[in-house]
């Protein structure tokens, strides 16, 4: 349509014809229509219970349509029949009639998991059993979505259709929409609840993971973890191999420091992340080197991992203060960067190892390094790595190195490192574009 036909066709003067010409209502039905219009429009916009709708409706069509049985089926917010809700208007001269509906009701039973197909065997029985009665059927549409059905009963098998009557047509459509808002208020009540739910989650969740860094004898540590959904699957943890020791003591006594990612995000891989970190626990205090700790939680973990179809990185360490020497193990986890202050170059900290949660028997190996003064241990997921901006582009490992690097030549501390690196990634996605990934990192900085 060209703009000056859409321009004559929703002009004022084309309306003004419109409702002065033949087509026009009379004054009387000009009144109805209002009436009906205004007190619809009353209970759409003060709407709280779909049962006094339905009833007004019946009553309406009771008023309008005094000849007739109309029967309205509604479909709830699952799209299931609405039992509770089914309505039937009609004056008193049709009583009998009227039961003789409610045992046909009764009588058929629809299914808890009512498909719209049943409603073609519903209607049959309908004309079945009430053969001297012409029977037409109207779907209650909204958005194109079926929310119940209308049944006009006429003695007059002859008579004209009341289906492409205005005041039918307006009341049916008034209908549709107070159904489809008790649906969008059912669906956002349930989802405002399952909301409360993540959120309690998300709470918890970030109770698991350490609220500080320990004090360890002659390091700086920092950490963060920045999910992309309320709950995430990335994990960092600092575990004391010896318990039963003052605070004191535990700074210089053996620290495990580990980071993983569980395949995927939200609730699955946050639940899956908790299970690991229970197990995980229970396995350090075994003081075993790391290899075998991988190997023995990779025992643990195969079952539950296996029945989710997911599977888990993850990079453990032990870090001996007195000695100075990182021992880690590899499960397929992003190796983490050490910067070695001597010579001023990055090296990756890496042993060979599968994931956890693929192969029963894996096997894993141990790998050991000794930390000078300011040599500094980059730990980070790849929800970093693989963040990418509007272009496309992802950060990639060779762009954290080359930040990295920068960033240790300035002498800055280990949270000063964190965050500038968080800001370099903030940067680089640009302006209200959230992570694609959660994204974790550990900063280990010698003093």
């Amino acid at each position: 349509m060209k703009n000056n036909q859409k321009e004559k066709l929703f002009s004022n003067k084309f309306i003004q014809q419109f409702l002065d010409n033949d087509f026009t209502l009379s004054s009387k039905n000009k009144y109805m229509f209002a009436e009906i219009a205004s007190s619809l429009a009353y209970y759409l916009t003060s709407f709280s219970n779909i049962n006094k709708l339905l009833d007004y409706v019946c009553l309406i069509f009771k008023h309008i349509f005094n000849d007739k049985i109309i029967l309205i089926i509604p479909l709830d917010y699952e799209g299931q029949i609405w039992h509770q809700n089914i309505k039937i208007s009609a004056n008193n001269e049709f009583f009998k009639v009227q039961e003789q509906i409610n045992i046909c009701l009764n009588q058929f039973n629809f299914s808890k998991n009512f498909q719209l197909k049943q409603i073609q065997t519903f209607e049959n029985a309908l004309k079945n059993n009430f053969k001297d009665y012409k029977i037409e059927t109207k779907k209650i549409l909204s958005r194109s979505k079926c929310r119940g059905f209308i049944y006009i009963f006429s003695k007059d098998i002859f008579g004209e259709s009341i289906t492409n009557d205005y005041n039918f047509n307006f009341i049916q459509n008034c209908l549709a929409v107070g159904l489809e808002n008790y649906c969008l208020i059912k669906t956002n009540k349930k989802h405002e609840k399952v909301d409360r739910e993540i959120s309690t989650g998300a709470e918890i969740q970030s109770q698991l993971l350490p609220d500080y860094c320990p004090i360890i004898h002659g390091v700086d540590l920092a950490a963060h973890c920045r999910p992309a959904l309320q709950l995430g699957g990335d994990y960092y943890d600092f575990m004391c191999l010896k318990t039963n020791i003052s605070e004191k003591r535990k700074e210089k006594a053996r620290w495990a420091l580990v980071i993983g990612d569980v395949m995927g995000k939200g609730i699955p891989a946050g639940l899956l992340m908790t299970m690991l970190r229970g197990m995980l626990r229970a396995e350090v205090l075994t003081g075993l080197p790391p290899d075998r700790i991988l190997h023995d939680l990779n025992q643990l973990a195969i079952n539950d991992l296996d029945q989710s179809h997911r599977f888990v990185t993850l990079f453990y360490s032990d870090y001996d203060p007195r000695a100075r020497k990182l021992r880690f193990a590899n499960a397929a986890h992003n190796p983490p960067l050490l910067w070695k202050s001597s010579d001023q170059t990055i090296i990756k900290l890496d042993a060979e190892g599968l994931v956890l949660g693929l192969q029963k028997d894996a096997e894993y190996h141990c790998g050991e390094i000794k930390l000078n003064e300011n040599d500094v241990v980059l730990y980070y997921t790849d929800g970093v790595i693989d963040t990418s901006n509007s272009l496309g582009e992802r950060f990639d490992e060779q762009r954290l190195i080359k930040i990295f690097t920068k960033l240790c030549k300035q002498s800055y501390s280990s949270q000063e490192i964190l965050n500038k690196i968080f800001k370099k990634l903030d940067d680089f996605t640009g302006q209200n574009r959230h992570l694609e990934d959660d994204a974790s990192m550990v900063i280990l900085q010698l003093k």
